[in-house]
C-alpha cells in the first residue's frame, strides 16, 4: 500500500538485514527501522514494533533466516579455527534460535508456520532459508490481495463496516485481511464507510486502522470499543469483518481481545460477522479454541498510555487509579457458531471442521 506517493511493504529483507515500519510510532511518526541480527528481529516482535499475524509471520521467517546466516558465519569461522577431532556446535545453536523466535508471541499461528518452513529450508543451506523466507512474505501479500477480491463480493455500495483491532496492510506484508475487501471495494468505486473500534489497551484501531484508512482516503470514524453493539442495534452497521491470529480446526478463532464480545452482539442483532485470514493462520493440529494459548501482556498497557503533547514530545501518563493492578489478556476466542464465514485466499468458507479440512487440511 502507499504512504503518500510511495509504495511500502510492512516488512522486507535485503541481504542479511530486515527492514520494517516501526508501528509503535504510528500515527504520529512514520519511520523505517533496520534489524541486523535475528535477536534484534525477535525484539521487534516482542515489543510490537511489528505486529499483526502476517507481519509477525514474515518477520519471524526473516529472523529464522538471519539465524541461519549468523550460524553459517560462526560455523565457517569455527571450522577454520577448531582443533582436529572437535565438533562444531552450530546445529545446537540454530535449534536454540528457533526456540527463541517461537517464544516471542505464543498465539499467532503465522509465526510458527513461517519458522517451521524456514527452519526446514535452512537444513539445506542458509541461502535456501533466505529464499523460503522471501517466498513466505511474497505469498502473504498475494494471499491478502486474493482475500480482498473474495471479500469485496460481500460489500455492497453504501455499506457501513465495523472492524476491530488492525488487520490492514500494517498487520500483514501488504493489503491486509479485514481491510483488504474494503480497499478493493473502494477502488472499485463503491461508497463505503468504516467504523474502527479503538481497540484498547494498545489502541491499534484508533492509531493504525484509522491512519491506514486516512492514507487511502477512505471515509471512517473511530468508535469506543463498547459502542459497537449500540450502533448495530441502531441499524448503522451492515457487516463486521475482523482478522485472526489463529484458527482452530473446528473454526474457533483467536483474535484481539474484544472480538468475542463483538461476535456475540452481531449474532444477537443479525449482523453478518466475518473473519478474514489466509490459510496459513489455520492450525489443523489445534482441535478447538480451548487448545489455543492466550498471551498475557504487561499490565502497563492497560494502566498507562503514550502520545505526543502539544510540543510533539512523546509522554507516558497513568490512566488508572494509583495502586491498582490490571489484567491484560491480548486475545480472546470467538466460537465457530458465532462466525458467519471465513474469507480466505481460496474463497469464503463456513467456520466448520469439514470445510476447513477440505480447504486447508
Amino acid at each position: 500500500m502507499k504512504v503518500g506517493e510511495t509504495h511500502y511493504r510492512t516488512v522486507w529483507m535485503e541481504d542479511s538485514s530486515v527492514f520494517f515500519i516501526e508501528q509503535n510510532l504510528l500515527p504520529f511518526e512514520f519511520r523505517i527501522q533496520r534489524s541486523e541480527t535475528f535477536m534484534q528481529s525477535c525484539h521487534a516482535i516482542t515489543s510490537m514494533q511489528v505486529r499483526g499475524a502476517g507481519a509477525i509471520g514474515a518477520l519471524a521467517g526473516f529472523a529464522m533466516a538471519q539465524a541461519f546466516l549468523e550460524s553459517a558465519v560462526t560455523q565457517a569461522l569455527g571450522t577454520r579455527n577448531q582443533e582436529p577431532g572437535t565438533r562444531n556446535q552450530a546445529p545446537g545453536t540454530i535449534h536454540r534460535s528457533r526456540v527463541t523466535i517461537e517464544s516471542t508471541r505464543p498465539t499467532a499461528r503465522n509465526l510458527f508456520y513461517a519458522v517451521e518452513k524456514v527452519f526446514a529450508a535452512g537444513m539445506i543451506s542458509a541461502d535456501t532459508a533466505v529464499a523460503e523466507a522471501l517466498a513466505i512474505a511474497d505469498k502473504d501479500a498475494e494471499d491478502c490481495r486474493k482475500i480482498g477480491e473474495y471479500g469485496n463480493s460481500l460489500i455492497k455500495d453504501g455499506f457501513r463496516i465495523e472492524t476491530h483491532c488492525n488487520a490492514g496492510w500494517l498487520a500483514f506484508v501488504d493489503y491486509g485481511t479485514a481491510l483488504s475487501p474494503v480497499y478493493h471495494a473502494y477502488a472499485e468505486g463503491k461508497h463505503v464507510f468504516v467504523y474502527a473500534d479503538e481497540t484498547r489497551p494498545r489502541s491499534q484501531g484508533a492509531r493504525l486502522t484509522a491512519w491506514e484508512l486516512g492514507q487511502q482516503g477512505i471515509p471512517h470514524t473511530i468508535i469506543p470499543d463498547n459502542a459497537g453493539a449500540w450502533l448495530m442495534s441502531q441499524g448503522k452497521i451492515d457487516i463486521m469483518i475482523t482478522g485472526a491470529d489463529r484458527i482452530a480446526a473446528n473454526g474457533d478463532t483467536a483474535n484481539k481481545i474484544g472480538t468475542f464480545e463483538k461476535a456475540l452482539a452481531a449474532k444477537a442483532l443479525g449482523i453478518p460477522f466475518y473473519i478474514a485470514a489466509p490459510l496459513s493462520t489455520v492450525d489443523i493440529n489445534c482441535s478447538s479454541g480451548k487448545d489455543i494459548t492466550i498471551e498475557e501482556r504487561s499490565q502497563d498497557e492497560v494502566l498507562y498510555a503514550e502520545g505526543p503533547d502539544d510540543e510533539g514530545i512523546i509522554r507516558k501518563i497513568r490512566l488508572a487509579s494509583p495502586g491498582s493492578g490490571a489484567l491484560n489478556p491480548a486475545f480472546d476466542v470467538t466460537p465457530a457458531e458465532l462466525i458467519t464465514g471465513i474469507i480466505t485466499e481460496r474463497g469464503i468458507i463456513r467456520a466448520r471442521r469439514e470445510e476447513i479440512f477440505k480447504i486447508a487440511g
